[in-house]
């Protein structure tokens, strides 16, 4: 059986994953805060928007490339940097940077990953990003900094929506460490998938690998994460933005960004583009979704800025979706790591063909030949 057969949609991905995963480690994904109205506003959001096809009309075959940020992307879609990813699944940010590559889509590593970012941008190459928890310790963030230009990366994602400790109450509840702590609860969950319990003891247990060099020698695991939580949680300010803007010599995108006052501050600092986010639904549970404040923000950017939007995507149909609302690109997160839990190394390939096709599927029914057109079939 194929895995388009056995996997026609993330929702039947999602569906084996939750049966691979232990519950703490699935909880971390798909969890948001508090009552999390902020996760479910972002896919109600999403499911509201409408598009209206055009049925009579020249048969044009659907080009969904695109040239983005001086770059051509075979797709109007990346990865988006999820930390902790190999706790998911062994190894996730490998299997996507490789996927990543191949089908020529930007993939975006964390900080928190447990990968070293020099891997990560040999096996995705040049459509390698790095996602930047500023560390509040110049000479900290200096390293930091230097080892990613060093590894050639040419996109620095620089994340600003994490001013404040957060209460994840599902992570709270489940006492979530990295490398999981063996308590009867935990042991039970890893036991009841032993999938992930095997591929776990074949890769090894999943560690920050970005983060071992900058913290004191012979710190543990668990010791160590919370020391760079407590370095990179502040807010950032215009004039800390602005000296990381002269920095950093490539391209400089803005993470995290509802505000429209904050959109034009970073438009005049000198970024680059802007990802407009909530942290899918994971930092305020009252905060809108990217495409409630879109048309706010493009309105105060100017239509040629670039924006990108995160939250709540699963298909084709949502790029579509975002598009035609007025993203110049997106990025997914949870959708690949379903992919990769349900399916393993196959995992990213598969993920991103089935973007592709759902996107070119959605852009042929509605008659849409190119990108730039799908604003044209949105429906006020």
């Amino acid at each position: 059986m194929s895995l388009d057969q056995r996997f026609p949609s993330f929702a039947a991905m999602e569906r084996k994953a939750r049966r691979r995963v232990p519950k703490f480690a699935m909880d971390y994904l798909s969890g948001g805060i508090g009552r999390e109205v902020g996760l479910a506003r972002n896919r109600q959001v999403l499911d509201q928007i409408q598009l209206l096809p055009r049925y009579i009309m020249d048969e044009v075959p659907p080009e969904t490339s695109t040239h983005f940020l001086g770059r051509y992307y075979s797709a109007p879609f990346g990865v988006a940097p999820l930390g902790f990813s190999g706790l998911m699944w062994p190894q996730a940010a490998e299997i996507m940077a490789r996927a990543a590559k191949a089908h020529e889509v930007p993939f975006a590593l964390s900080t928190f990953a447990t990968t070293d970012l020099e891997r990560a941008r040999i096996l995705a190459g040049e459509m390698a990003w790095f996602q930047l928890y500023t560390p509040n310790d110049p000479e900290v963030a200096e390293t930091l900094i230097q080892r990613v230009e060093d590894a050639g990366y040419e996109t620095l994602l620089v994340t600003v929506d994490i001013p404040a400790p957060t209460r994840r109450e599902r992570d709270m509840a489940n006492g979530l460490n990295l490398p999981p702590r063996l308590t009867l609860k935990t042991f039970w969950e890893i036991a009841t998938r032993p999938s992930w319990a095997l591929e776990t003891l074949v890769k090894g247990s999943p560690e920050f690998k970005n983060l071992t060099p900058l913290v004191p020698p012979g710190t543990k695991l668990a010791d160590a994460a919370a020391y760079f939580f407590d370095m990179t949680v502040s807010h950032i300010s215009a004039e800390g933005l602005k000296r990381l803007r002269d920095r950093w010599p490539g391209r400089l995108i803005v993470k995290g960004i509802l505000n429209a006052d904050d959109a034009v501050l970073c438009k005049d600092i000198g970024a680059d583009g802007l990802v407009l986010s909530n942290h899918g639904g994971r930092q305020l549970d009252a905060a809108p979704s990217s495409l409630e404040v879109l048309a706010q923000i493009r309105q105060v950017v100017g239509q040629d800025y670039p924006l990108i939007i995160d939250g709540g995507l699963r298909s084709g149909l949502d790029v579509a979706r975002a598009i035609a609302s007025g993203a110049d690109f997106v990025l997914l997160g949870r959708a690949f790591i379903y992919a990769v839990a349900a399916i393993g190394q196959a995992g990213g390939n598969h993920a991103i063909h089935v973007l592709k096709e759902e996107l070119a599927s959605t852009m042929g029914q509605l008659g849409c030949p190119a990108l730039a057109d799908l604003p044209a079939f949105l429906r006020p």
